[in-house]
């Protein structure tokens, strides 16, 4: 039975069919940011407002709920088009405005420069919700009345055609490095990720880590754990880890006897360090490249040893609760055979192997290496799951990866184009630079002090900002202030990132539990306190790094870095007890109550 020409040219993602017209603005954004890894040197005020337009339609048309009203889905197609047509004028005018050095020429510049950052703010509050777009928002206002502040936290004043001239002819608002940074390298390993999430690479991953954590005690959640590792590692989304992952695992567990609010916050916390796991981490690492002006090899080996401790960490605390509720293996007709996974495992080794040589062993840049793993991951897609080739099959799953794709790729357009305002507004105002002031006098240059402080502000942020967004702006602020108390930048950007990422599972706001927590089919605070407590060892790590720098040295000192990570896993082992005890007998519930002190004096004290 042949296939309709309707079917041919749709596609189902997330329950969510998406027609021809979908599929060829698929195509248009896929294919541009191909192009453009290969192209060679093009203008950023082409690229980058390009990588603006393409993404538009993703969030204001193609992205509507089902129940949405006419009036939304009207406004949808108009704010689409006037941000479209307000990129193409910078891209035309280009070599007119780059003479304009900053300073908008008339009222249609000026009108055109409101529209593009309305419509940026309300791609971002359509995609993400309110909370990043109120910031950026704030931070306009104080842009052009903080002249009117009294004080320190005032300044001069500035025109508005340069105000809004920064911002849409310039890089430094709306076309800054962050949005460089999204169109050159960001989008390259998005698109990645939406091939390697198309084939059977899951499959593969899920195989391999069934074979090698299901036949220990607690078996299903440590292939929770192991699984979230790998699809983390390449898709680098903490939400989409939560909701692929945890389709398979959550229910396994729970069959398996489980209490549903320790399946799903196992799967919570293990879906969250996929942003910080080598090699693609999250889009927040991108970034970081970009603001520390560090390779980003250099970024992924430093950051190789906390990544590993994390999910350590989680696996300690499952291995206790095991202890307490005598959770078992896997049953061994639940395990695939190594037969099984020697057919599935290349699918999701390839892209990896190619990646990581890439990058290693090469002088090619890291989009080249995403374009080069996508290419081959696309030719796998033509394997059906039970090995035969389909080339019906291959066309289905190539249109499935191309909207995937076209999917976070605008998704992290609208973070990060909206997040550039509030950049833009703190370097050409001095903002940051005053609150960087305020986080060195509130913590009176005490360093263990401003940590905190830092720590409380990533997590404050992030409980409604995504992971990248939040790490942005407290980097801003914070960062310099621990690097003035002498703390190296990077490590500085590791520490606020790590935090920014954390707010995934902490109360109130806690995106994973939520989703988790639904495939669960449970209420979402149990779940929250046991992904705290799980991940409990988590909130350690980054203050471990930072009395502990040689866990940051691998590539310079391996055998002191690889000590150092023993030494604070030990200290985890014991804080995971304290906090989850293995056994309700009193005997082991009073040796409880030195394990915490104990773990604690390990990690940064001994």
């Amino acid at each position: 039975m042949t296939a309709s020409p309707r079917a041919l040219f749709s596609a189902e993602v997330d329950g969510v069919r998406f027609g021809a017209v979908a599929i060829l603005a698929a195509v248009a954004l896929v294919g541009f940011h191909l192009w453009n890894a290969f192209a060679g040197l093009i203008p950023n005020l082409i690229t980058r407002p390009a990588h603006l337009a393409l993404a538009l339609p993703w969030i204001f048309v193609f992205g509507l709920r089902p129940d949405a009203s006419a009036l939304y889905r009207w406004s949808g197609w108009v704010l689409a088009a006037a941000g479209a047509l307000a990129c193409a004028y910078v891209m035309i005018y280009r070599r007119q405005l780059v003479f304009q050095y900053g300073a908008l020429d008339g009222w249609t510049q000026i009108l055109i420069a409101v529209v593009l950052i309305l419509v940026v703010l309300e791609m971002a509050r359509r995609a993400i919700r309110i909370v990043l777009p109120a910031v950026a928002a704030l931070v306009l206002a104080y842009a052009f009345l903080g002249d009117l502040i009294p004080g320190r936290f005032g300044h001069s004043g500035m025109p508005v055609d340069y105000l809004l001239g920064t911002m849409m002819i310039t890089e430094g608002g709306l076309w800054g490095t962050l949005t460089g940074t999204s169109v050159d390298t960001i989008a390259m390993f998005v698109i990645l990720g939406g091939f390697i999430s198309a084939g059977q690479a899951g499959a593969g991953f899920m195989a391999f880590a069934t074979q090698i954590a299901g036949r220990l005690r607690a078996g299903a959640a440590k292939v929770a754990i192991l699984s979230s590792a790998f699809y983390g590692s390449i898709s680098g989304v903490a939400a989409a880890n939560t909701a692929t992952t945890g389709m398979i695992t959550i229910p396994a567990m729970k069959r398996l006897g489980y209490p549903p609010q320790l399946a799903a916050a196992t799967e919570a916390v293990a879906s969250t360090g996929g942003q910080i796991l080598p090699p693609v981490m999250g889009a927040g690492i991108f970034v970081m490249a970009e603001l520390v002006r560090v390779p980003y090899t250099e970024i992924m080996v430093a950051a190789l040893l906390p990544a590993i401790l994390f999910f350590v960490a989680a696996w300690f605390g499952v291995h206790v609760y095991a202890l307490r509720y005598d959770l078992a293996a896997l049953p061994k007709s639940a395990l695939p055979g190594w037969a099984a996974v020697a057919k599935s495992v290349p699918f999701f080794l390839l892209p990896f192997s190619i990646l990581i040589g890439t990058l290693a062993f090469t002088s090619y840049t890291l989009a080249y290496a995403a374009v080069f793993a996508a290419l081959v991951t696309w030719v796998t897609l033509i394997f059906e799951p039970n090995g035969r080739m389909s080339l019906i099959g291959w066309w289905r799953r190539t249109l499935v990866a191309l909207v995937t794709a076209a999917q976070q790729v605008a998704i992290i357009a609208a973070v990060i184009i909206c997040a550039g305002i509030v950049v833009g507004v703190f370097n050409m105002t001095g903002l940051g630079v005053k609150l960087t002031s305020l986080i060195l006098s509130a913590s009176g240059d005490t360093l263990w002090i401003a940590l905190l402080l830092t720590a409380l502000a990533g997590l404050v942020l992030g409980m409604e900002l995504p992971t990248t967004a939040a790490y942005v702006i407290c980097a801003a602020v914070a960062a310099p202030a621990l690097v003035g108390m002498g703390v190296p930048e990077l490590y500085a950007h590791l520490f606020v990132f790590w935090y920014a990422l954390l707010c995934t599972i902490t109360p109130p706001v806690c995106g994973n539990v939520f989703i988790a927590a639904g495939i669960a089919q449970t209420p979402w605070l149990p779940v929250a306190g046991n992904a705290m407590r799980l991940g409990v060892g988590l909130f350690i790590v980054p203050l471990g790094f930072i009395a502990n720098p040689a866990l940051l040295e691998l590539a310079a000192t391996p055998i002191a870095a690889l000590a150092v990570m023993a030494k604070i896993a030990a200290g985890l082992w014991l804080i995971s007890y304290a906090v989850i005890g293995a056994q309700k007998t009193p005997l082991w519930e009073w040796l409880r109550l030195p394990a915490l002190p104990l773990g604690l004096a390990v990690i940064f004290v001994v």
